[in-house]
């Protein structure tokens, strides 16, 4: 069990074009950026939260 190689890309490829069609994919592709983008900006507003509350923290306790 491991990495992907060309011929399973290319299978997944052949099978998604087939699903969804060559005008769909565009659209298809354009959605899963945006989603990639969101979850990236959810994860660096969480990261930041945290660090800012660990920040309050430890100012607290060295006070």
């Amino acid at each position: 069990m491991g990495s992907l190689g060309a011929p399973e890309i290319i299978l997944i490829a052949v099978v998604i074009l087939i699903l969804f069609g060559a005008k769909k994919i565009p659209e298809f592709m354009q959605g899963l950026g945006k989603g990639v983008r969101e979850f990236r900006k959810a994860s660096k507003d969480i990261q930041e939260e945290i660090e800012k509350e660990a920040k309050q923290i430890d100012d607290k306790t060295s006070s």
